[in-house]
């Protein structure tokens, strides 16, 4: 099954989240597209997700996940003790999208803002759409 993570280019936190995410998918199960970039913005199009949507994009074959269910379920594909964080899914995603969403409201000017990307070696980089 294909995955692919839809992440906010300019956001620090999410690019970091981006590499800590490669860290722990030794077995390159995630795919990775800015937001901005075409490929992102074709495959938003593609499974109707709005454009001013503020969260992480999580596509697994033919469905799509945002926000805290998007999260945990990144969780769940990585390797070691990071998968126990998918039980927090059986919280209600009302509660759970609103600690996801003061993390993300809040996210530029907690962890700042990048104003180029940084450029992935060559090995990362074909995981790159």
């Amino acid at each position: 099954m294909e995955r692919f993570i839809l992440f906010d280019g300019a956001c620090h936190f999410c690019n970091q989240s981006v590499q800590f995410i490669i860290k722990r998918d030794p077995e390159g199960r995630f795919k990775f597209a800015s937001q901005q970039s075409e490929v992102g913005q074709s495959i938003m199009k593609q499974f109707k997700i709005p454009q001013e949507v503020d969260s992480i994009v999580l596509i697994e074959g033919s469905k799509s996940y945002l926000r805290s269910s998007a999260a945990l379920r990144v969780c769940k594909n990585l390797v070691g003790f990071w998968k126990i964080g998918y039980v927090m899914i059986i919280v209600p995603s009302q509660i759970r999208d609103w600690a996801y969403n003061l993390l993300s409201n809040n996210r530029y000017k907690w962890f700042g803002k990048k104003e180029a990307c940084q450029l992935p070696s060559p090995e990362v980089k074909k995981r790159f759409l």
